[in-house]
C-alpha cells in the first residue's frame, strides 16, 4: 500500500516523484506539505491513502476506473499521466484506458478527451507499453426494453427540440459508442456516473445510475464510487448526489423485492419453436437452427439444437466461457484449431474451452445433429470468423472413424 501511496501521492499532488518519499517519521505526504499545510499532511497520510485507496467496498482497478473518468471529465488532465500507470498497475489494460477518454468524449467533450489522450500515449510510451488497436469483436446487446423507454425518452424530449442531437443520441451514442465491446457494460456505466458525478451533473445521474445497477453495479460498489470521488472532486459534488442515489436505490429495493416473488416456468412446445436456416458467412451447406432458448438473468446460459445436413458445417468461432455439445443424432466433426479432427457420435458430449478457436457439423456422408449449450459474458456468446475452406474441410475424412456406417 505504501508504494501505491507514494505513486498515487505524485498524481494527485504534481510533485516530482522525487519529492514524494516516505521520510524517517513514516509520512507519505512531502515535507514541503507539512511545512505549509499540515493539517492536509496528516489529511493526505491517514485518510486518502490510509483509509479510502485501501478500502475493500471497491476493487482498486475501479478505484483507477473511477479517478481517471473524473479527472478527465473535470479537464484535470495533468495528473491522467500518473493515473493511467496506476490504472494499468490495478488491472486496466490499454485499450480500456483508451476506451475511457473515447466515452468521455460524449461525456465530458472532445478537448478534455483529447488532452487526456497525450497524458496516456505519453505514460504507454514510457511503460513501453504497447498501443492500443481498434477493437474488433461482435458489438454489444443492449437490452430491448430499456433501450425502447430510452428511445421513447429521446423522441419525446430531445428529438423535437433538437433533431439532430436526437439522432445523434440513438445513432452514435447508444446504438453505436455504447456497444462497444472494448468496456464491459457495467464498467462503460461506472465511467459515466463518475463523470456525471464528479462534475455535479446530478440531474443526469439517475438514468445512468439505474443503467450502471441493471448492467451489474452492486449499491455497495456505487456508494464506495461516490465516496472515493468526493477526496478528487470535492465534497459538494458528492453530496449533491445523495438524494438522486437514494431514489436510484429505493427503486431497485422495489423491483428487487417484486423479484423475489416465484416466477412461473416457461413451456415451449417443439411444434411451436422457431427453426431457422444458418447464415450463409456463418455456415457451409445446410444447417437448421432451432428451438433456441435463453435464460433470465441472472442466469447467462443460452444454446438451441443445430442439425447439419451431410457436409454442412460452421465457420471459424469461439466462445468467450466455452461451449458443450452434446450429439444427439448421426455422425459429426468437430476441430480446434491446430489439433486433429475428432469424429462424434450419439451420446457424444464435446466440451470446448473458453476463446477457443475451432469448428464443428456434420461427416460428409451423414447428417448430424447436436444441442449446443454456451454462457454469455457482457452479452456476448460467440464471435464468428471466417468460413472453413474446402481443402480443410476435405482433410476431416482423414479422421479416426467411430461412427457406424
Amino acid at each position: 500500500m505504501k508504494k501505491l501511496a507514494l505513486s498515487l501521492l505524485v498524481s494527485c499532488t504534481a510533485v516530482a516523484p522525487v519529492q514524494a518519499q516516505e521520510s524517517d517519521s513514516g509520512r507519505i505526504a512531502p515535507e514541503e506539505v507539512y511545512e505549509v499545510a499540515p493539517g492536509l499532511g496528516s489529511y493526505t497520510d491517514e485518510v486518502l491513502f490510509g483509509r479510502v485507496w485501501p478500502g475493500e467496498a471497491l476493487a482498486p482497478r475501479d478505484r483507477s476506473l473511477v479517478v481517471l473518468s473524473a479527472l478527465i471529465a473535470m479537464g484535470q488532465t495533468g495528473p491522467v499521466d500518473s493515473h493511467t500507470r496506476i490504472g494499468l498497475e490495478n488491472g486496466l489494460t490499454p485499450a480500456e484506458i483508451g476506451e475511457i477518454a473515447t466515452h468521455l468524449a460524449f461525456y465530458a467533450g472532445w478537448p478534455y478527451a483529447i488532452s487526456a489522450v497525450y497524458e496516456m500515449h505519453e505514460t504507454f510510451e514510457e511503460q513501453g507499453v504497447e498501443m492500443p488497436v481498434e477493437a474488433g469483436g461482435t458489438p454489444l446487446e443492449l437490452d430491448p426494453e430499456a433501450e425502447e423507454a430510452r428511445k421513447r425518452a429521446v423522441a419525446e424530449s430531445i428529438t423535437p427540440v433538437i433533431p439532430q442531437l436526437g439522432e445523434a443520441t440513438d445513432e452514435v451514442l447508444f446504438a453505436d459508442l455504447w456497444r462497444r465491446p472494448t468496456l464491459s457494460p457495467r464498467d462503460r456505466s461506472l465511467v459515466t456516473v463518475a463523470a456525471l458525478a464528479a462534475t455535479g451533473k446530478a440531474e443526469q445521474l439517475s438514468f445512468h445510475l439505474d443503467r450502471a445497477m441493471d448492467n451489474g453495479l452492486t449499491r455497495a460498489e456505487a456508494e464506495e464510487a461516490i465516496h472515493h470521488l468526493a477526496y478528487y472532486a470535492g465534497w459538494p459534488n458528492a453530496v449533491s448526489t445523495v438524494s438522486v442515489v437514494e431514489d436510484v436505490f429505493a427503486a431497485h429495493a422495489e423491483n428487487g423485492e417484486a423479484a423475489d416473488a416465484p416466477a412461473d416456468l416457461t413451456v415451449v412446445r417443439g411444434d411451436e419453436a422457431e427453426i431457422s436456416t444458418g447464415d450463409a458467412d456463418k455456415f457451409t451447406g445446410t444447417a437448421e437452427i432451432g428451438p433456441l432458448f435463453s435464460t433470465p438473468e441472472p442466469a447467462r446460459l443460452g444454446g438451441g439444437v443445430v442439425r447439419f445436413e451431410a457436409g454442412a458445417h460452421t465457420a471459424w468461432h469461439t466462445h468467450p466461457l466455452g461451449q458443450t455439445l452434446y450429439i444427439t443424432e448421426g455422425c459429426g466433426w468437430v476441430q480446434v484449431e491446430d489439433q486433429p479432427v475428432r469424429e462424434v457420435a450419439p451420446g457424444d458430449i464435446v466440451v470446448i474451452p473458453s476463446e477457443t478457436r475451432h469448428w464443428h457439423g456434420a461427416s460428409a456422408s451423414q447428417a448430424m445433429s447436436h444441442l449446443a449449450l454456451s454462457e454469455a459474458l457482457d452479452g456476448t456468446s460467440v464471435t464468428w470468423m471466417e468460413r472453413l475452406s474446402e481443402e480443410d474441410y476435405a482433410r476431416s475424412s482423414e479422421t479416426e472413424r467411430v461412427c457406424s456406417d
